[in-house]
């Protein structure tokens, strides 16, 4: 092959190469950030449901079912609440018995394939709770977004934000002990979420770009009475509040962060979102730089909002050591760093975002006696 004919053929072999590593890492990062809102996440593995009686659910055994808290059981046609492993009873060595505290959608039969989920209600406030509330319109960058408004008699209002595989149900876990705290809460949708403005490149940001929605929330707050809010996100809603806190133009009006398993190393959320969708060890590196390059995500912005030095308000972080989509290592390092603003409440046996669902007694405590002086 004469020289020029090689120069060729190896630049075509190159192009080649590039272009296939192009769609690769497409497919890649498609596999972590287009997941729709509400969609189990890919860690969540199903289970089967083995037998069903009054108050009680049998179902496959594995570490999933063997979690103990309060948890959401669905199906495509289905809907329940389930409790702890009850005591007592004698499951086979495959199975593992719950209680099963109501069934709010559908029916649960043995052969349903089912997944567990930290949303245990569905509807809205007032048709999951009975309690009141408005539905209101936030306006946002890219349009109005939807929210549940629950009235209190606080000058304090509470902005609640959902994360990574959940809708804004699943605050509503907290919802009952906001109320009594009579602290008015608002739940956001924001960009992506079913109701409200796509992203303009039908991706998901890890809060990167979604936390100007929760910036246009503060501002809502604010022009409808708040004197000062508190932002309380799950995993990447988390992110979110992270983000307002540090670069909203209101930022002086914020008075304290909750955060939820927040995602503070998006490289690797992103890795674990597209590994546990099959996508091949080899391309997960083509994944993130896919991810970065098409969605404008950078570290040094998030490491910003999370700088310990940039936190001004007292921060309440709950996480904990099973969370394989976002690890609490970042965590404990910012709670250390700042200890005398941030509180680390560690939660064991809880997987991503479900530090409530494992004891709701202990978050809710810790919760109120973070939101006491804040009220």
């Amino acid at each position: 092959m004469r020289p020029a004919t090689k120069t060729a053929a190896a630049v075509t072999t190159l192009l080649g190469i590039g272009a296939a590593a192009v769609v690769a890492g497409r497919y890649a990062s498609d596999a972590a950030l287009k997941a729709p809102p509400g969609s189990p996440l890919p860690t969540d593995r199903p289970l089967t449901v083995h037998a069903t009686a009054p108050g009680r659910v049998t179902l496959t055994r594995s570490l999933a079912a063997l979690r103990p808290g309060r948890y959401g059981l669905e199906s495509e046609g289905a809907h329940a609440v389930v409790g702890d492993i009850l005591d007592g009873a004698s499951p086979t060595a495959d199975t593992v018995v719950r209680r099963l505290e109501r069934v709010t959608r559908g029916a649960l039969a043995a052969g349903d394939r089912v997944r567990l989920t930290p949303q245990v209600h569905r509807g809205t406030p007032s048709t999951a709770l009975g309690i009141d509330h408005q539905d209101v319109e936030v306006p946002g960058e890219l349009g109005p977004l939807p929210a549940w408004l629950v009235p209190g008699d606080r000058a304090t209002w509470v902005i609640a934000v959902h994360g990574l595989g959940t809708t804004r149900e699943h605050p509503l876990n907290v919802v009952e002990f906001l109320r009594r705290q009579e602290l008015p809460v608002l739940l956001l949708a924001y960009r992506g979420d079913d109701g409200a403005p796509p992203s303009p490149d039908g991706l998901g940001h890890l809060g990167d770009s979604e936390w100007r929605d929760l910036d246009a929330a503060i501002r809502y707050a604010l022009r409808s009475g708040a004197r000062r809010v508190i932002l309380h996100g799950w995993s990447t809603g988390a992110t979110m509040a992270l983000h307002a806190a540090a670069h909203s133009p209101l930022r002086e009006r914020v008075g304290g962060i909750v955060l939820d398993s927040p995602v503070l190393d998006w490289e690797f959320t992103l890795k674990a979102l597209a590994s546990a969708r099959r996508t091949p060890g080899p391309l997960l590196p083509l994944a993130v730089r896919a991810a970065q390059g098409r969605t404008g995500i950078h570290g040094d912005r998030l490491q910003e909002a999370i700088d310990p030095r940039a936190l001004k308000v007292p921060t309440l972080v709950f996480h904990g050591p099973d969370d394989t989509l976002a690890p609490w290592g970042p965590s404990r390092e910012l709670a250390s760093r700042r200890p005398e603003l941030i509180t680390l409440h560690t939660v064991a046996q809880a997987p991503h975002a479900s530090m409530w669902n494992a004891d709701p007694s202990r978050y809710e405590e810790a919760l109120r006696r973070f939101l006491t002086p804040l009220m």
